[in-house]
């Protein structure tokens, strides 16, 4: 009989309450760049590669002929600046990961966040909680499947075995992509129903038992 084996899980806006951070690291990008971004473009990027970002943030801006590599490293510095101040954890995102780790299901982190950022969030939620990391740049970028497949390659798990938790459009689509069960948690972006995807207003409360639910029924109403 098949079981739920791993869970699959995003970090920014779905571990860690972290695109707060990434709200000002923009914002000073823009204002450095001599401009103010819109709500729509911050929005747009939420969930997505650091290269769409930076296309999203020009557009917005009306730039043209920037140099993306030093924008996007500068970028990448400030946040890293920022996330050094301390990170917060989403509402039962801590608890959940804990107890899954103590349910023995194998666990990966799923990120569009660059590896230096992403080893620098580990030291808030721990690199011993998870057995692979898949960071930005490492594979095509979400909603494209690459991400939550080579996951699963790294555990060698199948997709049947995991369910992915998620915040964004964008990673929703990737999970849905690669053909897993999708949990969505709304942070910065609401998330409209979709067939095959669970939406969830908060992780707090939730147990293990509610993700092989949901991993079994992945079509059960918003509650």
């Amino acid at each position: 009989m098949s079981t739920l084996r791993a869970v699959l899980w995003d970090m920014d806006g779905t571990l860690l309450d972290s695109e707060k951070v990434w709200d000002v690291s923009l914002e000073q990008l823009a204002t450095r760049l001599g401009g103010v971004l819109g709500p729509a473009a911050r929005e747009a990027m939420v969930g997505t590669s650091m290269a769409t970002s930076m296309d999203i943030l020009y557009a917005d801006l009306g730039i043209t002929g920037r140099d993306s590599d030093a924008d996007a490293r500068w970028l990448d510095k400030r946040t890293s600046e920022l996330f050094a101040t301390g990170l917060l954890w989403r509402p039962g995102a801590r608890e959940l990961l804990l107890a899954v780790r103590r349910a023995g299901l194998r666990t990966a982190l799923v990120t569009s966040t660059s590896r230096p950022l992403v080893e620098q969030a580990l030291q808030t939620m721990g690199a011993e909680h998870f057995d692979a990391v898949v960071c930005g740049g490492e594979t095509a970028a979400k909603p494209d499947a690459a991400p939550y497949r080579e996951a699963l390659s790294l555990l060698r798990l199948d997709v049947e075995d995991a369910i992915v938790i998620e915040d964004s459009p964008t990673g929703v689509a990737s999970g849905v992509a690669a053909g897993c069960a999708v949990l969505a948690v709304p942070c910065a972006v609401a998330l409209p129903e979709q067939r095959g995807v669970v939406l969830r207003d908060t992780l707090a409360g939730l147990t293990v038992e509610d993700l092989r639910t949901i991993w079994n029924r992945p079509a059960v109403p918003r509650s």
